[in-house]
């Protein structure tokens, strides 16, 4: 094998964490994705219900709608962050691959990259914990409410 394809072939071996990575990001994506859909169509049955409503369950299905804004808010800005760090991770495999095939030494610029992209993941898990704790605060059990 000549040493440009054994570079290649270490390149392919440094790039498998990233890509695996990439996998965990896009099946958070898949989570994420799913609960702001449920979101969505939950406020859409409490916003068809409001026409017909009392004015107290009018009251009520404002502020139920409040928390569902807030928990979409949530979600939206996990779903940025973890695009954010899907792409930044992209970009660490690419510019692996420049690197080896230019001979560029990029590797501090490489982790500080891949270091971005593993903190906006971890900001993206960050809003995903806070948007479960309002959906669980937000639970009614027999018209009991679970703690705010």
């Amino acid at each position: 094998m000549s040493p440009h394809a054994m570079s290649v072939a270490q390149v392919i071996q440094l790039a498998v964490a990233p890509v695996f990575l990439l996998a965990g990001v896009g099946a958070t994506l898949n989570v994420l994705a799913t609960r702001i859909g449920r979101i969505i169509d939950r406020a859409r049955l409490m916003e068809a219900e409001l026409p017909n409503a009392s004015p107290e369950e009018a009251d009520d299905l404002h502020e139920r709608l409040k928390v569902l804004s807030k928990r979409a808010t949530l979600i939206n800005r996990a779903i940025a962050l973890c695009v954010l760090c899907g792409l930044l991770v992209s970009l660490v495999v690419a510019a692996l691959f420049v690197s080896s095939a230019l001979q560029l030494e990029l590797a501090v610029p490489i982790a500080v990259v891949f270091v971005v992209a593993l903190l906006s993941l971890a900001a993206a898990l960050v809003y995903f914990l806070r948007e479960v704790f309002i959906a669980t605060a937000a639970l009614s059990f027999g018209g009991v409410r679970g703690a705010k």
